[in-house]
């Protein structure tokens, strides 16, 4: 019986298709701090790094810590430009985060599911596309979404076409290969570079809520520098390949495969290898459903409801302190 958690993921490919044209564009005189907490943030990851890409300074920060210390990411940060994502727009980091940039005169991007929340009535100008109704506490459709107008908004090539098509190949692949991934898995590693970086933080974070297994995520060539020790059978690494560095990632993964790791390869050599013919932020949205699959499918190899992860709620409100 197919999960409402799965059921969303299937279903998410017409709401890419019908999200609307970003109305604000950033400018390449822009400075942006793309704000968000949990998978918000691991989506502002891969937006700042396409952001610096196409040529727009941007630098991802967690929303406490821009609410509590901005100084410390943009030396100048009252030039800044804030982009902020939240599925809800009642996160409560986020929220505070935006208000005291918009009290100190900072243009506020709102990104978000929710036209009436809290972080959209903030917003000097609003990215808003409607998420699943069914989605649940885990974010997917909505954080697809999310990914696909920040991308938008920071100029990054977007093939909405060429996405849909391939992540329903990648999905297909990866869960045609589910019982291989997931057999006596203890331990989970993500690797991606650039702008796959975050797209793989949040990869091990929507399989680390679903199937309470450990997950860590790396940049590929920081792996070698100690996270190595813990290799052995019961490890899976997911490489998501940088089209600039294969070689390299190639070389770490026979690395692993030594060590005793399966590799599940996107893009490149693996245990099990899967092809990814797209480039740039086209291949960034594609891979996002393939990972949030996986996530579902070690949940269903340890017999757990991805409806409701064990200490989550679907928005994270905390008491404000002065």
């Amino acid at each position: 019986m197919t999960s409402p958690t799965e059921q969303t993921i299937h279903d998410q490919y017409g709401y890419w298709e019908r999200a609307p044209l970003p109305q604000a564009a950033a400018t390449p005189d822009a400075a942006l701090a793309v704000i968000g907490c949990g998978t918000s943030y691991n989506l502002a990851l891969s937006i700042a790094a396409a952001s610096n890409a196409a040529g727009i300074r941007a630098v991802a920060v967690p929303g406490n810590e821009w609410l509590r210390r901005p100084q410390n990411y943009v030396p100048d940060w009252r030039g800044a430009t804030v982009v902020a994502l939240s599925r809800s727009g009642e996160s409560t980091e986020t929220v505070a985060a935006a208000r005291r940039s918009r009290d100190e005169g900072l243009p506020v991007v709102a990104v978000t599911c929710e036209a009436q929340s809290s972080l959209a009535r903030l917003g000097t100008s609003v990215l808003y596309a409607q998420t699943d109704p069914a989605e649940g506490i885990v974010m997917t459709t909505s954080a697809s979404l999310m990914l696909l107008m920040g991308l938008r908004h920071v100029g990054a090539t977007l093939d909405v076409g060429a996405a849909v098509a391939a992540a329903r190949r990648l999905a297909a692949a990866v869960d045609g290969e589910a019982r291989a991934l997931t057999q006596d898995v203890r331990h989970v590693v993500y690797l991606g570079a650039g702008a796959a970086y975050g797209v793989a933080v949040e990869g091990g974070l929507k399989l680390q809520e679903m199937s309470q297994v450990f997950t860590q995520a790396y940049h590929p060539l920081e792996y070698r520098h100690g996270p190595i020790s813990l290799v052995d059978t019961g490890t899976l690494v997911v490489m998501l390949y940088g089209t600039e560095t294969p070689e390299e990632e190639a070389a770490l993964v026979r690395d692993v495969q030594a060590r005793g790791a399966r590799v599940l390869g996107l893009g490149g050599p693996g245990d099990i290898s899967l092809t990814l013919g797209e480039t740039g932020a086209t291949r960034l949205l594609a891979t996002l459903p393939a990972l949030q699959l996986l996530g579902e499918r070690m949940a269903n190899a340890r017999a757990l409801d991805t409806s409701a992860p064990r200490h989550l709620t679907k928005i994270v409100r905390i008491a404000e302190s002065a």
